[in-house]
């Protein structure tokens, strides 16, 4: 896999592009998720903050977390994508919202683990050999 990755909205408005491999990629299945992605999941990676560059308009919407953290999420303006979330007191690390469609190399976004499974639904099977967490590790 060559860096940097790129990527954008369903619009096409606002750009990333990811210049390091994410330190973990997760699959969430709690039903914050599950609205999001309107899936039985969502693939988060988490990456340095330093390790993306963004470019274009972005709107901002908040909501409080299990943990007591703010739960910020940053979308585009114009076609509503989400693209990445952040607790505004860890300005080390934010989650991308992957769509990881037209990539020569997926295996990237591949999940290492599964959260929330708590909050699964029941007709999702979990691939074997995949560390999954009854909530957040």
């Amino acid at each position: 896999m060559e860096f940097p990755i790129k990527g954008s909205c369903q619009c096409g408005q606002l750009t990333y592009k990811l210049f390091e491999k994410p330190k973990m990629v997760l699959a969430c299945h709690c039903t914050e998720c599950q609205k999001l992605s309107t899936s039985p999941f969502s693939v988060t990676a988490v990456v340095a903050s330093t390790g993306i560059e963004f470019k274009g308009a972005l709107k901002e919407w908040c909501r409080d977390a299990d943990s007591g953290n703010k739960n910020h999420a940053k979308f585009c303006p114009t076609c509503g994508n989400r693209i990445y979330h952040y607790n505004p007191a860890d300005s080390e690390t934010i989650k991308l919202k992957l769509k990881p469609v037209n990539l020569e190399d997926s295996e990237i976004f591949k999940p290492s683990a599964h959260v929330w499974v708590c909050e699964k639904l029941n007709w999702y099977q979990i691939p074997e050999g995949v560390k999954v967490f009854e909530k957040q590790p």
